[in-house]
């Protein structure tokens, strides 16, 4: 399987594995890569440069493959932004690829170009996508409302961004939102997309770190089981529909601080519930398309029935076609 992303990150099928928080680490990320996908470890749950080359080096040892590096950028830099602290552990360590996500990546790009790194950025509407293009960056990723995580503010789907994108740039586009089966794959292919990026599908995998009734959830839920939340600070971010994400809203409702939402949203919350498994004491990112998975499975046969179906239902439609 050959398009221009495949050619761009030296992978064999283009399909990668989006920034999965706390669930990103090397022996995830490995799997995936070792699968013909890309994998990708996340920055933001290392505290520092140390720690981050520390899994870099652990994911290298896992698989001979190319994998990347998430850096999720605060909307402003502050005291307490690490960004350039990953990014001088991601050019140290000869990271192949990196995606960034949040505010524009355009002071580090000269710095990755440099280094031969391949930029991946990520983001919700056609106009970030072209910003991107103008600032150097390799690929485009566009991620739809129906994405788990951050669909940004404009309520706009996967299948309507996803073209729109690729009329408006010239490097390849990788759709994301809504995407966990052949058919979304094929789907987002026939719209122009290069590639697809996937969360929700992943974290139902064996080699997932989620606790098991964390993924029992996603199995038995439907595609109505999930919540847009943080609009309030302009932060929309799509989660599983809990306990967590209903006081959320009704903080937002009563006119709730950050500081006050934090006690709820924080990634220190959500991470204790993520492993103990506490489905509804913190808020937890989940795509529509949760709906579409009804089995755990590996990485690896994942990826393959992706692969295949995409045979099958190509196969189908030329016959289809055949028939005109």
């Amino acid at each position: 399987m050959k398009t221009r992303v495949t050619e761009l990150l030296g992978i064999k099928y283009p399909i990668i594995q989006g920034g999965m928080q706390w669930l990103s680490r090397a022996e995830f990320a490995a799997a995936v890569s070792n699968a013909g996908g890309l994998g990708i470890i996340t920055a933001a749950t290392h505290p520092g440069k140390k720690e981050l080359v520390e899994e870099i080096r652990k994911t290298r040892a896992l698989t001979d493959k190319p994998f990347g590096v998430n850096i999720s950028m605060l909307p402003e830099v502050g005291p307490g932004d690490k960004t350039m602290e990953y990014v001088e552990a991601v050019i140290e360590e000869r990271v192949p690829v990196v995606e960034t996500s949040g505010r524009s990546p355009e002071e580090f790009v000269p710095l990755l170009k440099k280094a031969g790194i391949k930029l991946l950025h990520k983001v919700p509407a056609v106009r970030y996508a072209k910003k991107a293009e103008r600032i150097g960056a390799d690929a485009v990723i566009i991620v739809g409302f129906e994405c788990g995580g951050h669909p940004g503010m404009d309520d706009v789907t996967t299948m309507i961004l996803t073209p729109k994108t690729v009329d408006s740039v010239s490097i390849p586009v990788i759709a994301g939102g809504g995407i966990a089966d052949a058919r979304g794959f094929v789907a987002a292919l026939a719209m122009g997309a290069e590639g697809v990026v996937m969360g929700t599908r992943f974290v139902a995998t064996t080699e997932s770190l989620a606790h098991p009734k964390f993924k029992e959830w996603i199995v038995k839920a439907q595609e109505t089981d999930t919540v847009i939340i943080q609009r309030s600070i302009r932060n929309a971010a799509r989660v599983m529909k809990n306990a967590a994400a209903a006081k959320v809203l009704e903080m937002e409702a009563r006119g709730a601080s950050l500081e006050e939402l934090l006690t709820v949203i924080s990634g220190r919350v959500g991470r204790r519930a993520l492993f103990e498994g506490d489905l509804e004491g913190g808020t937890f990112a989940i795509g529509q398309c949760v709906g579409l998975i009804n089995e755990i499975k590996p990485v690896r046969e994942v990826i393959e029935e992706i692969v295949h179906g995409a045979q099958e239902i190509l196969s189908r439609l030329q016959k289809i076609l055949a028939q005109s």
